[in-house]
């Protein structure tokens, strides 16, 4: 998760390996919240399509970066 570190509005809690991961019946989700205005949030909640922690890692992982390189751009 070295990508989260580059973008200043996302928290990562080091001792937690599935943070921003959300076990919902057996399907992982990513899970997170952003602030469209200061005044306003909004918890966003996505299907990563897996049952499998390790595959629901990489998913998250590369979402972030993905984000990170289209806040970069």
């Amino acid at each position: 998760m070295n990508t989260l570190t580059a973008l200043p509005g996302i928290r990562v809690r080091t001792e937690n390996p599935n943070h921003h991961l959300w076990n919902n019946h057996g399907t992982w989700f990513l899970h997170y919240t952003i602030h469209p205005t200061p005044f306003t949030k909004e918890r966003i909640r996505r299907s990563l399509g897996t049952k499998d922690l390790h595959v629901a890692r990489e998913r998250r992982d590369a979402f972030f970066a993905q984000l990170c390189a289209q806040t970069a751009a």
